[in-house]
């Protein structure tokens, strides 16, 4: 069998995981007999793109993206429409496309994945040309997006506190959007348009979004009042946010949204400033990713997230304690919240 060529490109400062625990894991687990192999650090914000593209003009067969949903996001790009296969070995705070695939989020089973080597092609999004994996919108999300990235701590607490205590503050927007089937006018909070299920986090703005589907799956949540917003935020994370009466949902190939002014939105987290018009469409199967052969087969449960997660730590005692720790903050954070309100 002839060996492939796989390059892991690393962000030494993403995420919460050790980057020299994962190097050493690459060295010791990578499949020797399948692959020859590389690693390559980012130095800067968009290098990860850069070292991707030069990685594809020499034939390189993977590319690894070693690091937060940020780094994913960059090497993602460079792939689109060639033979080059997106892997991941999930370091980040929110990793929501890896969690949507189902990947493992220890490095260790993360390079398991990668040495079985199945690759599917699958779809991705654009909004005004920007390419996006997992989500893209306006409205709240994008106003959050700008907060979170000016936010000096990341995590699932960090989320809850700024969904709370901003949306509480976020005042809806009007839009007009049009897709095959016609015209709409909205009043919303929200409009998200996701190729995956989740922004992050286990966050599922759209728990059965599929990548291999052609369609993208538009969700509009309508204005809702201050004692609704902590049930809405315990509906996103419990996979159940579609069966609230503020929320519509469709699918479509693609939709031109117009809204009163120019303002934020965001593609996969990345908060950026665009006009009125706003168009968003979905690529069908133009992006190689090596995906877990038994991704279907699996229940997505917090158990086995929770394995996953303590086998990224040193030991089950640490991983145990960082995790309790979480909940416990993040029980306080939201206690605080409702109490308020």
């Amino acid at each position: 069998m002839d060996q492939k060529r796989i390059v892991f490109l690393v962000n030494p400062i993403s995420g919460t995981t050790a980057k020299a625990r994962v190097v050493d894991h690459i060295h010791l687990r990578i499949d020797r007999s399948r692959y020859t192999y590389e690693i390559r650090y980012t130095e800067r914000a968009g290098h990860a793109t850069e070292l991707a593209a030069q990685a594809v003009r020499e034939g390189f067969d993977i590319v690894v993206a070693v690091g937060g949903d940020g780094t994913v996001n960059e090497v993602a790009r460079s792939l689109i429409g060639t033979s080059t296969a997106l892997a991941v070995i999930p370091c980040g705070s929110g990793n929501g496309l890896a969690r949507h695939l189902q990947l493992p989020l220890s490095a260790p089973a993360a390079i398991e994945i990668i040495n079985q080597g199945l690759v599917h092609h699958l779809d991705y999004g654009l909004i005004n040309d920007r390419p996006f994996f997992c989500t893209c919108g306006v409205g709240f999300d994008a106003f959050l997006s700008l907060k979170f990235a000016e936010s000096k701590h990341r995590g699932l607490k960090s989320y809850v506190e700024k969904t709370l205590t901003d949306g509480l503050r976020y005042k809806p927007d009007t839009y007009l959007i049009e897709d095959e089937t016609g015209c709409k006018q909205y009043r919303a909070f929200l409009i998200a348009c996701a190729n995956a299920s989740q922004y992050g986090n286990n966050a599922f703005i759209a728990p059965t979004a599929s990548m291999k589907d052609g369609l993208l799956d538009v969700i509009i949540i309508e204005p809702f009042s201050k004692l609704e917003a902590p049930s809405i935020v315990l509906q996103l994370f419990g996979k159940t946010l579609s069966s609230n009466s503020h929320v519509k949902t469709f699918r479509s190939r693609h939709l031109r949204i117009v809204r009163e002014t120019e303002g934020p939105a965001h593609s996969d987290g990345d908060a950026f400033t665009t006009g009125r018009e706003i168009n968003v469409e979905v690529v069908p199967g133009q992006l190689a990713v090596v995906v877990n052969p038994r991704a279907d087969a699996l229940e997505h449960t917090p158990l086995r997230e929770l394995a996953d997660y303590f086998s990224s730590w040193s030991s089950p005692k640490e991983g145990f304690r960082r995790t309790l720790a979480e909940i416990q903050r993040t029980n306080t954070a939201i206690k605080e919240h409702i109490r308020k309100l």
